[in-house]
């Protein structure tokens, strides 16, 4: 017995390394590739990323993070407000539309983002910062939406009861009770809109026309284009890299509550 359980570890840790260098290798190997330059290693691509007239500036930063910013608080009002009232509210349709929901999870994104667009001119958020927020947020949704739910229906329905009894609001047991129970699934879904929001491409693509109001994964891809049409690959590396480390940084930050959000309920059910 002892020697399968054995064995059944050192599967599990071998398969976790494999795995762990399966994802990791592309990063490792662009952060290599961004510190290569003709002479040696140095951080000349990096030099050129933010000096180049067509590379990085400031305000691409600024925008990535107003993006990120106002998609991450957007996600996390509506999710929970829509998460606490389809886990602990009885009204007519209530499954029908949680089931409607995440039906969303199913439409290719891609092939909406036309309509979108449209639908933005219409309302006057058409190349706007916010406008674009507004529809990562509504991509958010549906998987946000379903990991609250089922946060709060894991809560214990005699915490919030005992604070009504004690004169809460529903809105003020949300607040004071509910919210600290389910951090664990609040902080999941704001780390998945924000390194969504943060690395999304294709969508400010369609959405955003001035140069001004551009991402940083629109000012990189704009980057790699050189001299005579040629791809500065080293330059590309430097901006991949450049993208990936806040991602890195948070999620390591957050990564207890991450997993804690997984294991504790926000999956259950």
């Amino acid at each position: 017995m002892n020697s399968s359980n054995a064995v059944s570890r050192w599967g599990f840790y071998v398969t976790g390394i494999a795995l762990a260098i399966l994802f990791l290798s592309p990063l490792l190997w662009s952060g290599w590739a961004s510190l290569r330059t003709p002479s040696g290693f140095g951080l000349e691509n990096y030099d050129r990323l933010f000096t180049s007239d067509n590379g990085i500036r400031l305000e691409h930063i600024v925008n990535s993070v107003t993006v990120s910013a106002l998609t991450v608080g957007g996600t996390l009002l509506v999710s929970t407000l829509g998460g606490y009232a389809f886990g602990r509210f009885q009204f007519p349709g209530r499954d029908a539309l949680f089931l409607l929901t995440l039906a969303i999870l199913m439409v290719p994104y891609a092939t909406i983002l036309i309509a979108l667009y449209v639908l933005l001119g219409w309302i006057g958020l058409q190349d706007s910062l916010v406008g674009l927020s507004l529809v990562l947020i509504m991509f958010q949704l549906p998987f946000s939406i379903f990991m609250m739910r089922n946060s709060f229906e894991a809560v214990p329905r005699e915490l919030e009861e005992s604070a009504q009894v004690d004169g809460c609001t529903t809105f003020t047991a949300l607040l004071r009770i509910m919210l600290p129970a389910v951090k664990p699934g609040l902080v999941t879904v704001g780390l998945f809109a924000f390194l969504t929001s943060w690395s999304e491409f294709f969508a400010p693509l369609i959405l955003l026309n001035s140069t001004d109001k551009f991402t940083t994964t629109l000012a990189v891809v704009n980057m790699r284009t050189a001299s005579h049409g040629s791809i500065d690959y080293a330059a590309l590396e430097a901006g991949v890299v450049f993208m990936a480390v806040p991602c890195l940084l948070l999620f390591a930050f957050m990564q207890r509550s991450y997993v804690r959000g997984f294991t504790s309920g926000a999956l259950k059910g």
